[in-house]
C-alpha cells in the first residue's frame, strides 16, 4: 500500500491545498453561480457547496492492484481516499464512487488518460470530504463517524469493462479496479462491517447500480447493506432531433471497453448489452435495497455539455473543454441542435421557451414511468426533485444545510437516513417545475467553449 498523502497533515499545508483547490475551481469557470428564479439564491463559494474549510483526505494508491491488471486507462495504479470511522461508526462503511462521464472512442479515451479521470498521475493528492462524506455531525448527522471512502474513477466506463488496446496503451479495467478496491478495503477492516452503504454520483451513480448486488455478496447476511445512486438514472430517450444520442454514446462505451461481459446477466440474457448499461433496465431487478436520488431534469441538464460530475479540481483548459463538450448524450445536445435553438435554454433554465419547458416536463414523465415498478418495492427508496441540479449528495448545501432542497419538508440527508435505517418509508416525488422554491439550481456560463 502506498500512501501519497498524510490525512492529518499540518494546518499550513492544508490551507495551501485548500487555496490551490479553490483557485483551480475558479479557473474552471464551470458555474456562474446559483441564481434566484423561484429558488434560494446563493453565492457560489466552491465546487462542493460550502464556504468553510472542510476535512481534506489524502489519496491512497492500491499497490497490489497492478498484479491483477487493475489499472487506470494509462496503466497507472488506481486509488481511493479513506477517512476512518470511530465510536458507534467504527464498523460502518460508506463506499462512494466518483463520477466523471465516459469515453466512447479511442480518441476520447486517449485524451481522458491524460486527466485525473484516466490516470492517478493527475489525481489530486488531497480532496475535501463534504456532504455525505463529511466528518461533522452538523453536516452529515447519520454517517459522519462512519469509515468513509471515495473511490477514484479512472477507467471511463463506470467501473465496468475489461479489455485493452495495447497499441494505444489503453487499459479498460474498470471491473478489475472495482474488485481490487473491494479486496483492499476488506483487508482494511470492511469485512467486519455491520453496516455498509455503496453510493456514487453521476457515472459513479450508475456504477453503484451496476455493482449493488456484487457489493451485497461481499458481506454476511447479518450485515445491513444498501445502495444509493445519486444522479445516475440515465434514460434511453429520444432527443430533440428524434435520435438517441445517449444510446449511441453508451454503445461506443460498451463495445470499446468490452463492458458487456461484466454487466448483470439477468439483463444481458434477454437484452442487448448497451440497453443493460441503462439503469432503467436494471433497477427493478436489483435484489439489494436501492435508493434513487435524482432531479427530474438532471439528465437533460447533465448530458448535453453541462457536466457529468461537478468536480472541477483543478483542471487544465483542455480537460475543461473535454468535460464540458464531450459528455454528449442528452435530449438536447448541440449535435442535435445545429441551429442553436436550445442554446440559451441549455445555459439557463430561465431562458427556456414554453415549448422547451413542455419538452422537459415530458422527459420528467418518462423518468417517473421508468421508476414506477422499482418504487413499488417497500425496500427501495426514492427522492426525485424538480431542481436543475446534479450530484446532490456531494454538495454540502444540497445534502444537509438549513436551506437544503426539500420535498414535503424533508431534505435529502434526512430522507436517505430514514430509508437506510428503516425509520420511515421514503418515496418522495416533487411537483413539476417551477413549484419547488427550495431548489439550488445551477446556471452555466454562456460563453464557455462548446455552448
Amino acid at each position: 500500500m502506498v500512501d501519497t498523502a498524510d490525512e492529518g497533515g499540518r494546518r499550513p499545508r492544508l490551507r495551501l491545498f485548500w487555496v490551490l483547490g479553490l483557485i483551480g475551481f475558479l479557473l474552471c469557470n464551470w458555474v456562474d453561480g446559483f441564481q434566484d428564479l423561484n429558488v434560494t439564491e446563493h453565492q457560489f463559494m466552491d465546487g462542493y457547496g460550502f464556504s468553510t474549510s472542510p476535512l481534506m483526505v489524502g489519496l491512497t494508491l492500491m499497490a497490489g492492484a497492478a498484479s491483477t491488471g487493475a489499472v487506470c486507462l494509462d496503466g497507472t495504479l488506481p486509488g481511493y481516499h479513506l477517512h476512518r470511522g470511530y465510536g458507534s461508526g467504527a464498523n460502518s462503511w460508506i463506499i462512494h464512487l466518483e463520477g466523471g462521464g465516459w469515453c466512447d472512442s479511442i480518441r476520447t479515451c486517449v485524451f481522458r488518460k491524460k486527466t485525473h479521470h484516466g490516470s492517478s498521475l493527475h489525481m489530486e493528492k488531497l480532496i475535501p470530504f463534504t456532504g455525505i462524506l463529511s466528518n461533522r455531525a452538523e453536516e452529515n448527522p447519520d454517517f459522519y463517524n462512519w469509515n468513509r471512502v471515495k473511490l477514484r474513477y479512472c477507467d471511463g466506463a463506470s467501473f465496468s469493462g475489461d479489455g485493452q488496446i495495447e497499441a494505444k496503451k489503453l487499459y479498460f479495467r474498470g471491473q478489475r479496479i472495482w474488485a481490487a478496491a473491494m479486496k483492499d478495503l476488506m483487508s482494511k477492516g470492511m469485512r467486519y462491517a455491520n453496516q455498509a452503504l455503496l453510493s456514487g454520483c453521476s457515472a459513479g451513480g450508475l456504477a453503484s447500480i451496476l455493482h449493488c448486488d456484487e457489493f451485497r455478496e461481499l458481506f454476511p447476511g447479518t450485515t445491513r447493506v444498501k445502495c444509493l445512486s445519486d444522479a445516475g438514472l440515465f434514460l434511453d430517450e429520444i432527443d430533440v432531433s428524434g435520435g438517441r444520442t445517449l444510446r449511441r454514446m453508451f454503445s461506443g462505451v460498451v463495445r470499446l471497453q468490452q463492458v458487456g461481459k461484466t454487466l448483470p446477466q439477468a439483463c444481458t440474457n434477454h437484452r442487448n448489452p448497451t440497453l443493460c448499461f441503462f439503469p432503467q433496465h436494471l433497477i427493478a431487478q436489483t435484489k439489494t435495497p436501492l435508493f434513487l436520488l435524482n432531479s427530474a431534469y438532471d439528465s437533460w441538464q447533465g448530458h448535453h455539455g453541462f457536466s457529468l460530475d461537478h468536480e472541477c479540481s483543478p483542471l487544465t483548459l483542455p480537460e475543461l473543454f473535454y468535460k464540458h463538450s464531450k459528455v454528449l448524450a442528452s435530449i438536447a445536445p448541440p449535435t442535435s441542435d445545429p441551429h442553436g435553438y436550445w442554446q440559451e435554454c441549455r445555459a439557463n433554465y430561465a431562458d427556456c421557451s414554453s415549448s422547451q419547458i413542455q419538452f422537459l416536463q415530458d422527459f420528467r414523465k418518462q423518468m417517473l414511468n421508468a421508476v414506477d415498478r422499482f418504487s413499488r418495492s417497500k425496500r427501495n427508496g426514492l427522492f426525485i426533485n424538480s431542481c436543475f441540479a446534479h450530484c446532490q449528495t456531494e454538495r454540502q448545501d444540497t445534502w444537509f444545510a438549513h436551506d437544503s432542497p426539500r420535498i414535503g419538508n424533508k431534505g435529502i440527508a434526512k430522507s436517505v437516513g430514514d430509508w437506510y435505517f428503516d425509520r420511515a418509508e421514503v418515496k418522495a416525488i416533487d411537483c413539476p417545475y417551477p413549484c419547488d422554491n427550495t431548489c439550488h439550481n445551477l446556471v452555466f456560463s454562456r460563453d464557455f467553449p462548446g455552448k
